[in-house]
């Protein structure tokens, strides 16, 4: 067999087969694998590791003749105790020679990182984890926020793309050094890298005490496909529902603050509304309510009068909104609440798909996208 004087050119007599294997060894890349693992309130697994200072997802080098996957498996159990399946890939990252700032003697040719979900781990699998002897110093749950805090650059870049394309449903995010080559909205806006509102109070589907003062009142609202409109903070990438807190313009009426809010941030109207309940905070004498109703209509975006921003519009299923919110366990009893409002409002259940920035306008009824 002939070869070729670069590794992506055609064969020609110019090589023989010991001489292009030198050839192709000399452009070979490490290989790498790791796994996000989140918990129900969205927190990454990351590793606090004993030989540098900076934390890591599971995952180590792929072994000679091993499949990425079967690393990242193998990676689990030597480092977790953890045994199960790996088959589900959320990123590749192409990690360049120069991106690092690897010694000399380490001769770094480059690295190909395969990043695989390892899924939402409920208290029984976190406590089943087990660590090496060494190694593995600890391990914690964090809030993405936190991760270019804790990781190196590249590195959490990686997982914050890795995490954003498992939310997005896309399939895989092809990465260069930690950055997707074709970014999602969820990429140009940034989610996820701002510390997210805690939310983590109990859902009472019942109508609010006379005891207690309103101080929210946000709307889950659905397009005809099942998906709700969900914002994003265009400085922060913070993602939430469209409402507010009441003013005295609304005149004690939490609809009134709804209808309002909801034309100030995402110049949204929407049909007859269902109350959901209401979140409450034990310790406190007041309440946050959950509406549902269906979208009818999207103005232009325009500049909210309360944060002088204009938001990003989104359509999600309401599963991957609370992905974005990180409400956690909490959230289930408003998800069921959620599904139940919809089912009533005749409006089908959304399949998992990727987000949608909606246009700037729309009637909501015969567009694909709202």
């Amino acid at each position: 067999m002939t070869t070729t004087p670069s590794p992506d050119a055609q064969p020609s007599t110019k090589m023989t087969d010991e001489e292009y294997g030198v050839l192709r060894a000399s452009a070979a890349l490490w290989a790498g694998t790791s796994v996000l693992i989140t918990d129900a309130y969205g927190r990454v697994l990351v590793q606090h590791v004993d030989y540098r200072a900076t934390c890591l997802l599971p995952g180590g080098a792929v072994d000679a003749n091993e499949a990425p996957a079967q690393g990242a498996a193998r990676e689990l159990r030597e480092e977790l105790g953890v045994t199960m399946p790996v088959d589900r890939g959320l990123a590749v990252d192409w990690v360049g020679a120069g991106s690092l700032n690897a010694p000399a003697a380490m001769r770094f040719p480059g690295e190909i990182l395969h990043v695989y979900d390892g899924g939402t781990w409920d208290d029984e699998r976190i406590a089943a984890i087990r660590l090496p002897d060494h190694e593995i110093d600890s391990v914690e749950f964090v809030e993405p926020a936190r991760l270019p805090d804790l990781m190196s650059p590249g590195d959490a870049r990686r997982a914050l793309s890795a995490l954003r394309a498992r939310i997005n449903s896309a399939g895989p995010a092809l990465l260069e050094n930690g950055l997707p080559i074709a970014p999602t909205v969820l990429d140009r806006a940034g989610a996820l890298r701002t510390a997210r509102a805690r939310h983590h109070l109990p859902f009472h589907t019942v109508p609010v005490p006379d005891q207690l003062t309103v101080v929210q009142v946000w709307g889950w609202l659905f397009g005809p496909d099942g998906r709700v409109l969900v914002l994003l903070e265009p400085d922060t990438g913070a993602a939430l529902l469209p409402g507010g807190s009441p003013e005295l313009s609304d005149h004690g009426d939490p609809l009134a603050t709804l209808r309002r809010e909801a034309r100030e941030e995402a110049a949204a109207e929407f049909g007859e509304p269902l109350l959901l309940g209401h979140l409450r905070d034990p310790a406190k004498p007041y309440a946050r309510l959950r509406y549902a109703a269906p979208l009818t209509r999207l103005g232009p975006p325009s500049v909210d009068p309360a944060t002088g921003r204009t938001h990003i519009r989104l359509l999600a299923t309401p599963e991957q909104a609370l992905e974005l919110f990180g409400w956690g366990l909490p959230a289930a009893d408003q998800l069921t609440a959620v599904h139940r409002a919809r089912a009533q409002l005749g409006i089908p259940r959304a399949a998992r798909q990727p987000l949608t920035e909606l246009p700037d306008a729309t009637d909501c009824q015969g567009l694909h996208g709202c």
